[in-house]
């Protein structure tokens, strides 16, 4: 059975860092997101992918190519425009034949989950969705269930209204006739895959599971998710530690719980603390401090500097002794206040933090933006904005 990857999003919530890399390619542990995503439906059994792929498209396809490296057979389907899971899964139509697996590319499951959807499918030729329990449901699809039958989806409902935890997993055993089914939906904007779905709910079987569930759809979840990640590899046995070339000096300290890229230089009395990723050719300066952090490709921490509850992007610089605090802060997306999140930070690629400076929590830094020595920085900072002291 081939897997159709749904992975052609922006994932606007999670700019500046997807002004230069699409949703799935954002790194967990190490990994992009849709790395996670592949493995876990190898690990189920998939041997052959079709990644559905759009918005800046060819850092996915540079770095899975054919899916060699994976053991596995990659092809890719183009949606030009962004017009919704349903358009995207009416791109991959000629790539499948039978019965497919379709999931989304930015986010983690449990291949357990997947081998139920498969096996369901494979029994009952009928549509199959997983279903999963979430404490916040009016952020996703809610889906009401009667036993064994689907009652209703409902796609982000007021939350005054949820009646139900369940939440639409995003991993569908599906057949060809799907697509003349999306052709014939009428819907206004984006076409969903769940708005088909919902119209067949009579025959559509739900797979429930409680096991591991993860979605990035804010800055901070890449924090809570990556940190989720390091935890499992060290429990699970497998340790997330320090790459070959890593080069991390005898008085450095590098504790369980993190995870370093090739080519990492940690200098001497530096402390890397759990819920850390460095990626490759990263540099931690002496006396610096890096606890609960994603910090990307090429990006140097001074010396002496303080870096908590941060994401740091491509080749982006903190200055000597400046202090990233972390801790929680109330940050307003897309009009929306998110209260008490755990964020110290958000660094965009090729963004500079001059020596001494003090970043509030919260703080998000556009691509290419600085910041002079010794200034006080808060809120939301334009791409290529100057921040000057006083």
């Amino acid at each position: 059975m081939k897997a159709v990857v749904l992975a052609a999003g922006e994932g606007t919530r999670l700019r500046p860092l997807t002004r230069t890399r699409p949703k799935p390619m954002l790194p967990i542990g190490n990994q992009p997101l849709l790395e996670h995503v592949l493995e876990a439906a190898r690990e189920a059994g998939i041997d052959e992918f079709v990644f559905v792929v759009g918005y800046k498209r060819e850092r996915i396809q540079s770095h899975f190519g054919d899916g060699d490296d994976w053991d596995v057979d990659i092809e890719y389907a183009v949606q030009e425009t962004q017009l919704g899971t349903g358009h995207a899964l009416l791109q991959a139509e000629s790539y499948v034949d039978g019965n497919f697996l379709a999931l989304n590319g930015d986010r983690i499951i449990e291949p357990t989950a997947i081998s139920a959807v498969i096996d369901e499918r494979r029994e009952t030729r009928q549509p199959v969705m997983a279903v999963t329990r979430h404490r916040n449901p009016e952020n996703y699809g809610v889906v009401e269930l009667d036993g064994k039958s689907v009652r209703s989806i409902e796609e982000k409902p007021p939350a005054h209204t949820v009646r139900t935890d369940y939440i639409n997993a995003g991993v569908y055993g599906l057949g060809e006739s799907i697509f003349d089914a999306l052709r014939e939906t009428d819907t206004e904007g984006e076409l969903a895959i769940t708005a088909v779905l919902r119209e067949h709910r009579d025959a559509l079987r739900p797979i429930r599971f409680d096991g591991l569930w993860l979605d990035v759809s804010y800055h901070w979840d890449i924090l809570s998710v990556n940190s989720r990640m390091l935890d499992r590899l060290d429990n699970g046995g497998s340790s997330s530690g320090s790459a070959e070339t890593a080069a991390v000096h005898d008085r450095a300290t590098v504790v369980d719980g993190t995870a370093l890229g090739s080519d990492v230089r940690v200098w001497p009395g530096a402390t890397v603390l759990p819920g850390t990723s460095l990626g490759d050719n990263v540099e931690v300066g002496s006396n610096a401090v890096v606890a609960n952090s994603v910090v990307l490709t090429d990006a140097t921490i001074g010396d002496g500097a303080v870096v908590r509850d941060c994401v740091v992007g491509e080749n982006a610089t903190v200055g000597s002794n400046t202090t990233i605090e972390g801790g929680e802060a109330d940050v307003v997306v897309d009009g929306s206040v998110h209260g008490d999140v755990r964020l110290g930070g958000v660094l965009g690629d090729n963004a500079q933090l001059g020596g001494a400076v003090t970043v509030s929590p919260g703080t998000v830094l556009g691509n290419h933006a600085s910041v002079e020595s010794g200034a006080v920085v808060a809120g939301w900072i334009e791409t290529d904005a100057v921040v000057r002291r006083g």
